[in-house]
């Protein structure tokens, strides 16, 4: 009797540590799930911006171009052409902002960052390096120590 109580403890065993590397696995997986999600939204976001602001460069630009126009028609001596010289800069302003908003700058960008992940590591470096649990346990108790040793401070 003694002997099929081990078994069967040992099988229980088995069976909930099976259990908890399951739930694990999920957990995990939901986590990874839900920061992708979150990391599209934030992207869509982004880019939503992007083509908002083109909107508003797109119209100040017209309008500066149609004042540069109307300046450079009407102007009254030879060297009129300088009436469209700011157009220069402010062209390659929006179509910098069209490119982010409606072409493939997002896409580019993106090799750019895998490019930099794969042969440039050295520079995705934290400064002190990961984050440890020993780390943030040293930290936080510091914090409380100083929040006993000075309790009217503002804590950062």
């Amino acid at each position: 009797m003694g002997n099929y109580f081990t078994v069967n403890m040992e099988e229980n065993f088995k069976r909930n540590q099976d259990f908890i590397t399951e739930m694990n696995t999920i957990k995990i997986e939901r986590q990874v799930q839900i920061r992708k999600q979150m990391r599209d939204r934030l992207v869509a976001l982004e880019i939503a911006k992007a083509r908002e602001l083109f909107f508003w460069y797109g119209s100040f630009y017209l309008m500066s171009l149609a004042g540069a126009l109307v300046g450079y028609r009407y102007f009254p001596y030879k060297g009129k052409f300088i009436t469209l010289l700011p157009m220069v800069p402010l062209t390659f302003v929006v179509a910098y902002q069209a490119d982010l908003a409606y072409g493939n700058k997002i896409h580019r960008i993106l090799v750019e960052a895998e490019h930099i992940m794969q042969f440039e590591q050295e520079l995705l470096a934290l400064p002190l390096g990961i984050p440890t649990a020993a780390s943030i346990d040293l930290g936080r108790m510091k914090r409380d120590e100083s929040k006993k040793l000075h309790p009217l401070l503002p804590q950062t």
